[in-house]
């Protein structure tokens, strides 16, 4: 079967053949039907030896789609041929947290020589993937694999963002999406169904902002010098009650702690390098609360798949044959996508 793959830490990914994995026991073989491109894969390819908490090589992918190929002999309630999408952020599996449902936190990840599928285990852009336990997998119905496949981790994260600061978010209150990509535009989207909020969106590329204005958010505008004192005026002159930053950048970081309102939430999403000295007093007003996600549950994302069939959640998605993975990745890396690459091995 094909597989792209990172040979080794600072080293090109590569489209090769290897073997197709049989499963065992508690393991089940998806044939991929669609594998999303976020920019976490960009940090990992761009990582050097002793970057990351976890050895090369391995197939890339963590947003994965795909029907059940075959089972491990001690699976139950999985069937050959049904549809799943894979919840990637792979834990110990025995801790409380993992248990819970909370891998994404597991107690244990320190000591994990992976961070999740496609993140030190082989991962989904390849033909098939092999999960080690069917916990992993969500039934998505009839729901197009090519949209499920974007919402285990560009829907699931700012999901699980949003929850975190849920009790901020009432009909009075102000939420300001900074970065307008595949996450951020599910993130507008997200709020939108389930708060009463006013959502601004920040972006730099005007296409960007033209899908906020589809995806409803109430206000667009582009990342400006002038860009703190226009949330400021459209919230009243206040300051924002939650800032979801989806790329983390010095420049936005930067912002969103200007743009906060007193006892407001920074939730920062992105892993753009922009960082912030905390102190008292420093860059965040009085009560200022700051959030750093990863990921989400697994019980979230059956959540985020029940908005997807029901058709408030639409993925704004550019399709990629998995021969073209190194076009949609440089695309990725260039700005140049709309929303979110997804490859198609079938």
């Amino acid at each position: 079967m094909r597989a792209l793959r990172l040979p080794g830490w600072g080293l090109p990914p590569v489209l090769t053949d290897v073997e197709q994995p049989a499963p065992r026991e508690l393991e089940v073989l998806l044939r991929v039907e669609a594998a999303g491109l976020c920019h976490s894969d960009l940090h990992v390819l761009d990582a050097g030896p002793g970057d990351m908490p976890f050895p090369a090589p391995f197939t890339l992918g963590h947003e994965v789609a795909g029907r059940v190929a075959a089972v491990g002999s001690a699976v139950t309630g999985i069937t050959v041929g049904e549809r799943y999408v894979v919840y990637g952020p792979w834990g110990c599996g025995e801790c409380r947290r993992c248990v819970a449902g909370r891998e994404n936190y597991c107690d244990r990840r320190a000591e994990l020589p992976w961070a999740g599928m496609g993140l030190g285990r082989d991962g989904g852009m390849a033909d098939y993937v092999l999960v080690p336990a069917a916990r992993h997998l969500q039934p998505i119905g009839e729901l197009d694999p090519v949209q499920a496949a974007p919402l285990s981790d560009a829907g699931l994260t700012p999901y699980h963002a949003i929850q975190r600061c849920r009790a901020s978010l009432d009909d009075e209150s102000t939420v300001a999406v900074i970065g307008v990509g595949g996450l951020g535009h599910l993130a507008i989207q997200i709020l939108r169904a389930l708060t009463p909020s006013r959502v601004f969106a920040v972006d730099v590329r005007e296409e960007a902002l033209a899908v906020a204005d589809r995806c409803g958010a109430h206000l667009s505008t582009r990342l400006s010098p002038d860009t703190g004192r226009i949330l400021r005026a459209a919230s009243g002159g206040s300051g924002v009650d939650v800032v979801l930053d989806f790329a983390g950048s010095q420049s936005t970081v930067d912002l969103a702690a200007a743009g906060l309102r007193a006892g407001g939430d920074l939730v920062i999403v992105g892993n753009g390098g922009g960082h912030l000295t905390v102190r008292k007093p420093g860059p965040l007003p009085p009560g200022g609360r700051i959030s750093l996600p990863f990921w989400g549950t697994l019980p979230e994302l059956a959540e985020v798949i029940a908005l997807g069939r029901s058709g408030a959640l639409h993925v704004e998605v550019e399709r990629f044959p998995l021969s073209a993975a190194h076009e949609a990745l440089a695309r990725l890396r260039a700005g140049e996508l709309r929303g979110r690459a997804v490859l198609t091995p079938g």
